[in-house]
């Protein structure tokens, strides 16, 4: 059964990727639902125009969101920044008010995974491109004073006044001098090594934290030289991801074991291990606290907020379940946090979180770029960045579900929708209308992020395709047999590549690989290849590379008694399902693209237009332009999905919901 199109009168799936959303209410629960735009989105098509036949109702913001990475404390106020959403805004939350009482926009960047501040002056540093800002708080005013490449990663102020900074794909390390206003590189922290993800600095030394092979480097400042301090026992981990320094206590969070570090700066050569229990595999924040010496931290997946004092771990709790900590705030008795979406305050003596949603206190949701989307009967719903938006059909009206991660497929089966979740390759299931959200398994196998989806109605099999961590090999087909819970995974299935697509017929799965396993790796083969794999016996039917060249296989689907795999270079191979053979090829584009079926034949999306594939009885399909002019902007694959009925498409167009209707039929 085709992985992407469910219609009832004829008892086809459409299996697309979607997402729903609902709000966030104050206080120390999970963020819950703030309802974003419904006037905007109302349920009567907004700006209606016809091509040809063909009609394109614009349903408002995709997805709205107010999500932030980094946050920085200048005097009494907690100034942190959006990401993923355009402009970006920077804002300064007020303890006491609670409340966002001064907002600055900034004119390029994606978002912001770095702050540090030296006096009043507050930098920022952006990725998309890697732009650094000065902001005066006094003032208000946003200066870019310097661009470090495409990514910042991270920043830290040295007690002489300057600003260092870690980058990607270069693996640098840099420095700004704001008395002088110029630029320094220190180059590569370690050769070959794409991330410095976290930074710290002392007066003599930077202390520059490296992935996806662990290393943590120590570089003289006035020398250039460097040394790796991070023991030979930890270099099997993927990030040093987390630093704090304080004095000659250097704090170390090691991913994906969830072990922190604590190192003396005097001598380097014998840190404490401290490792979180529980399972939790990330160390997101740490703040050493000056006046005691205690170290806190926050983890996740659990969301879990630690103190380490007098060589003891003590939990402190957590404000909900998959809670990101983005940074720890410690004023005497009080410690507050700010998390993706909310800044929340621990009270110590009764052990509890009291939290503030920031898109109430005064940051509110901006539309973002979507990363899936599906529909069901009732609903369209698209995920983005810690959260589902649902788009409900009947009112016309939106809401945001909170979800601990980044939905990057959507699968509706019945009365449920099955996430494939980003990161840790969670799987989680909801209601079409954003309720009943929770988790159901985990993938594990070094798996980290979904890639595509499909579902076998017969065996009432969930199928989910994954790339592996950062730095690691070989991605996954998983089994979810939904009656049972059970999983099975075939890890290395396509050989030597990560798993991108995946779509199912009579037993058999089919898979499109992608020459790069993972970030931060280099390709083992020359091309991918498309994998015919035997479910039921659990072995390859075939293994092709159907087209010269190809790095990744975007999207496969069988339609008509014929595979179809698109690349991610604009290509489209048609080939035999039995045996693998290529029957032809043509141009769609020039990118990837992702293919569905409707009532009226089969489409796709390279996100400049909708486009219809037309078979052909002899030689390649017809390709024709059904709605163009989409300039759509989403994090990842290009995203289309069918109506529940058949009858219309829902993509993105911008970083708006768009239905398009009267599909013209196969000629």
């Amino acid at each position: 059964m085709d992985k992407r199109f469910a219609r009832k009168l004829i008892g086809v799936f459409v299996i697309c990727a979607a997402l729903v959303s609902v709000s966030a209410t104050p206080g120390a629960a999970a963020p819950d639902a703030d309802t974003t735009g419904a006037a905007a989105v109302g349920a009567a098509a907004v700006g209606a125009a016809a091509v040809g036949a063909v009609t394109v109702d614009n349903l408002g913001p995709a997805s709205a969101v107010t999500s932030t990475s980094v946050a920085e404390q200048v005097g009494d106020r907690i100034w942190t920044v959006t990401s993923g959403v355009s402009p970006i805004q920077v804002g300064a939350f007020d303890p006491v008010t609670r409340t966002v009482d001064r907002k600055i926009t900034l004119p390029t960047g994606a978002g912001a995974w770095a702050m540090a501040h030296l006096g009043a002056d507050l930098y920022v540093g952006l990725y998309t491109p890697g732009d650094l800002y000065r902001i005066d708080t006094v003032s208000g005013s946003a200066t870019k004073v310097a661009q470090f490449g495409s990514f910042i990663w991270s920043i830290a102020a040295t007690p002489d006044g300057k600003i260092v900074a870690g980058t990607y794909p270069d693996g640098a390390v840099h420095e700004y001098d704001p008395a002088t206003g110029t630029t320094k590189t220190y180059g590569a922290a370690v050769p070959g090594e794409q991330y410095v993800r976290s930074i710290a600095a002392d007066a003599t030394t930077i202390y520059a934290g490296v992935g996806t092979k662990a290393h943590l480097i120590a570089i003289d400042r006035a020398t250039g030289s460097r040394r790796d301090v991070l023991p030979a026992a930890y270099a099997d981990r993927t990030f040093v991801a987390t630093l704090s320094l304080s004095g000659t206590t250097l704090a170390a969070g090691l991913s994906p074991t969830g072990t922190m570090l604590v190192f003396d700066t005097a001598d380097l050569s014998n840190p404490v291990e401290v490792q979180t229990p529980g399972g939790d595999q990330y160390v997101t924040a740490i703040t050493i606290d000056a006046p005691t010496g205690d170290v806190y931290l926050g983890t996740r997946p659990s969301g879990t907020l630690y103190r380490y004092a007098d060589s003891t771990l003590e939990r402190l709790g957590s404000p909900y379940d998959g809670a990101y900590f983005n940074r720890i705030f410690v004023d005497g008795s009080t410690i507050r946090a700010e998390l993706t979406s909310q800044v929340v305050e621990f009270d110590q003596t009764s052990g509890t979180f009291t939290g503030t949603d920031l898109g109430t206190a005064g940051l509110p949701p901006a539309p973002e770029q979507a990363m899936g989307i599906a529909a069901t009967s009732t609903s369209v719903l698209v995920s983005g960045k810690a959260g589902i938006q649902v788009h409900d059909l009947a009112t016309g009206t939106n809401t945001r579900t909170f979800l601990p991660g980044e939905a990057k497929t959507l699968t509706p089966v019945g009365r449920d929708v099955y996430l494939g979740v980003y990161t840790l390759a969670r799987l989680w299931s909801m209601k079409p209308d954003g309720t009943g959200l929770h988790e159901l398994s985990r993938i594990g196998n070094e798996q980290t992020r979904p890639t595509d989806e499909a579902y076998d109605a017969r065996s009432r099999t969930w199928l989910l395709s994954t790339e592996p961590d950062y730095g690691k090999y070989d991605g996954t087909l998983t089994e979810h047999y939904l009656d049972t819970g059970e999983l099975e995974v075939h890890r290395g299935v396509v050989p030597q590549q990560s798993v991108r697509s995946v779509a199912t017929q009579d037993g058999v799965a089919y898979l499109g690989g992608a020459t790069r396993n993972s970030l931060g790796t280099d390709p083992i083969l020359p091309e991918a290849t498309v994998v015919a794999f035997d479910r039921s016996r659990n072995r390859t039917l075939w293994e092709v590379a159907p087209l010269p060249d190809a790095q990744s296989y975007s999207d496969v689907l069988v339609y008509r008694g014929r595979l179809y795999a698109t690349t991610d270079d604009g290509r489209l191979a048609v080939l035999d399902p039995r045996t693998g053979k290529v029957l032809s090829t043509v141009a769609i584009g020039t990118g990837q693209s992702r293919l569905t079926i409707a009532r009226a034949g089969l489409f796709g999306t390279d996100s400049k237009r909708v486009f219809q594939v037309v078979p052909s009885r002899s030689g390649p399909p017809a390709v024709t332009t059904v709605v163009d002019g989409l300039a759509t902007q989403v994090y990842g694959y290009p995203l289309i999905t069918t109506s529940h009925t058949g009858d219309a498409l829902y993509t993105i167009k911008g970083r708006d919901l768009v239905r398009i209707g009267n599909l013209p039929g196969e000629k």
